[in-house]
């Protein structure tokens, strides 16, 4: 499950044939830290080229695998999303 991050999340994937291929692997291996760095990369490069909605999609997809395995890039990946209009922030348990 999550706790600390892990240094081999930081892959650099330099063309989109290969984090397709990415994805697709770590979809087929079940990985959840890898799903997370790979859409967090296909988001940043959506977003760097200025397709926002493309970066949104990207980002829902590892914010949903960040929850999922309770990893630390759960908030960040929330707060771009929210930057973006697409998120409620996450706020802590309700009491009422």
């Amino acid at each position: 499950m999550g706790g600390q991050p892990d240094d081999s999340r930081t892959l650099t994937i330099v063309d989109r044939a290969t984090l397709d291929a990415g994805l697709l692997q770590a979809h087929a291996d079940h990985d959840l830290p890898g799903l997370i760095t790979l859409y967090t990369q296909a988001a940043d490069q959506a977003e760097a080229a200025g397709d926002i909605n493309a970066a949104c999609f990207f980002l829902t997809h590892a914010f949903v695998f960040a929850l999922e395995d309770g990893a630390p890039e759960t908030i960040p990946l929330n707060q771009r999303l929210v930057t973006h209009g697409r998120a409620h922030p996450i706020t802590g348990p309700r009491h009422d």
